[in-house]
């Protein structure tokens, strides 16, 4: 991983629509080098995928819910049916397992609290659950899905 491959990357995760002779242009390499190192990226991981971001006021998702779930059950059968009830779940876009008081964190998207309440009735039916914590966003001040390259060479 050179300073390239960074440029390359910083690129890409802004705009992955940008043409390999544009990024080619902008990092100092011809176009077939260029594609060759994005090849290499793609190979190695750094590249998981390539997606369109969409505007959730338009698709009438724009309400960001914020759930925190503790349970007393701490077995990989209980594991397995809640993560399994939770990938069912479409209004559920991120989903972390926690360290701390809170066992998981859920991101929800939905367009009111009355579609949250349909979304916290199957969370709830699904599984057993100790406490069910809601957090309404009242305004969305950061969002990137630009993750910082500064660490790749493990130096920061």
């Amino acid at each position: 991983m050179d300073k390239i491959d960074k440029q390359i990357l910083a690129i890409l995760q802004e705009d992955a629509t940008v043409a390999v002779a544009e990024i080619a242009e902008k990092v100092n390499l011809s176009s077939t080098p260029c594609w060759r190192r994005i090849q290499k990226l793609e190979e190695e991981g750094y590249l998981m995928r390539r997606v369109a971001l969409l505007d959730p006021q338009k698709l009438n998702v724009g309400v960001t819910v914020f759930v925190s779930i503790k349970t007393n059950q701490h077995n990989a059968a209980w594991y397995a049916q809640f993560s399994a009830a939770v990938q069912l779940i479409p209004e559920v876009v991120e989903f972390y397992r926690m360290s701390g008081h809170i066992d998981y964190l859920l991101r929800i998207v939905v367009p009111n609290i009355a579609a949250y309440d349909k979304v916290y009735q199957k969370l709830t039916q699904s599984n057993a659950l100790f406490d069910v914590s809601a957090s309404f966003a009242m305004e969305q001040i950061k969002h990137t899905t630009a993750l910082p390259l500064g660490y790749i060479d493990g130096s920061n």
